[in-house]
């Protein structure tokens, strides 16, 4: 059973049996510790400097290097799986940083230039084999479960790109993306 709150609850709206419908709005799943930084510098690829310097510091202490990678803005189109991605993102910091924080959805609207750079995000086929992914997979089906339509079978190494952001919900966008396009989702 999903701990999505209500006013997150949108895939009765986007989803067919084709998948997840698009637009020019998108959403973003973060933790509550990093809005400020958001709201004022925008979405950065690979922005949890916080993760990457604590990554860093670990490998260090057992004697590794630590090479950073640049990585794309991750998007969805439901805020049901943005909200998902939030969880996780609080759960990963939890391990590594102390404090009290909370999953978050910021609401992405791209003007038309700029949403059309948006892609599926088909390197999610590798996360999508791991445990992490498994459980992401878990997630899905549960939505497409409670929205009546029948979770989709898809051969992760086979399957059609667009697979990945229809019926996946799975995109990125690899530019930072300015602070005016985002929204942070609160109830009301």
């Amino acid at each position: 059973m999903s701990n999505t709150p209500a006013f997150l609850k949108d895939a009765n709206t986007l989803l067919t049996e084709d998948g997840f419908k698009t637009s020019n709005v998108w959403y973003h799943g973060t933790s509550s510790a990093l809005i400020n930084s958001i709201q004022t510098d925008g979405l950065k690829r690979s922005g949890d400097k916080a993760i990457k310097e604590a990554a860093k510091k670990t490998m260090a202490t057992i004697g590794n290097t630590y090479e950073e990678t640049i990585e794309p803005v991750f998007l969805t189109q439901c805020k049901e799986l943005a909200f998902y991605w939030a969880e996780q993102t609080v759960r990963n910091r939890s391990v590594r940083i102390e404090g009290n924080e909370e999953p978050i959805v910021i609401s992405v609207t791209l003007p038309d230039e700029l949403n059309s750079k948006v892609k599926p995000d088909v390197g999610a086929a590798s996360l999508l084999m791991v445990k992490e992914g498994e459980n992401f997979m878990i997630r899905l089906a549960s939505i497409y479960a409670e929205n009546d339509v029948n979770t989709p079978q898809i051969d992760l190494m086979r399957a059609d790109r667009m697979d990945y952001l229809l019926k996946l919900g799975m995109a990125y966008f690899d530019n930072d993306i300015d602070a005016r396009y985002l929204d942070v989702i609160e109830e009301t």
